[in-house]
């Protein structure tokens, strides 16, 4: 079956798609030159540069997690890539030792809200405060100059919760997961359920351009220095 949605300047974070109706289902796309190429030039230069400028952050966020938590400071997550494809993922850890032993669920339906909030109980203060402005996610620039991920595109999904959710084999895998996205930037990221979610990386999937991707990473900057998102 496939769900249409009214695509709206509201609905789809401050990206105007001018009315398009967007198909979660049966997509077709023809890849243009500014993703089969300029994308991917661009991910290079930009990641390749963001490294040498944060690596005196990444060493000094190093070294205090090592202190803090012990070994196993970067972590590596099975997720999905494009095409469906299965890479690792890292970042770095936020997260207390026993996180699994508590009671609550981490993977349903709103696993999204769970996750983003800043009360998730299951990392530490410092990790809190890494997460607060994304520096844990400083490790996937890496991934970005594997070409494993893109810069921007829908962010990749852990590979068991895509199974359980029956969204291993969605459109939103035809493109590079990325290091922040359309949904990242949208305001919604600790309040959006799995098809708010979805419904937002399609838009971003449906209209993937060089401007597009433009406007999503100056709103992520934006979005860093006001703590709000990304």
């Amino acid at each position: 079956m496939t769900a249409q949605h009214p695509a709206s300047h509201e609905q789809l974070g401050g990206v105007d798609l001018g009315g398009l109706v967007l198909e979660t289902d049966h997509i077709t796309r023809d890849r243009t030159v500014y993703e089969r190429v300029i994308k991917r030039f661009l991910d290079i230069v930009i990641a390749g540069g963001l490294l040498l400028l944060v690596s005196p952050i990444l060493a000094i966020t190093w070294i205090a997690l090592r202190v803090k938590l012990g070994p196993g400071v970067i972590l590596t997550q099975e997720r999905i890539g494009l095409n469906s494809e299965p890479f690792q993922m890292l970042k770095l850890r936020t997260m207390h030792n026993d996180r699994r032993s508590g009671s609550v669920r981490y993977d349903g339906q709103d696993r999204r809200v769970t996750h983003k909030s800043p009360n998730d109980p299951r990392h530490t203060a410092l990790g809190r405060f890494l997460r607060s402005v994304s520096i844990d996610e400083i490790p996937q620039l890496f991934n970005v100059l594997r070409g494993e991920m893109s810069l921007v595109g829908p962010r990749p999904e852990i590979c068991y919760v895509a199974k359980k959710n029956g969204i291993l084999d969605h459109p939103r895998h035809l493109v590079r997961p990325g290091l922040t996205g359309l949904f990242q930037t949208s305001g919604l990221r600790s309040r959006a359920d799995l098809s708010e979610g979805l419904h937002l990386d399609m838009a971003y999937v449906m209209n993937l351009s060089f401007r597009t991707d433009m406007k999503i990473l100056f709103r992520t900057v934006g979005a860093l220095v006001r703590r709000t998102g990304a």
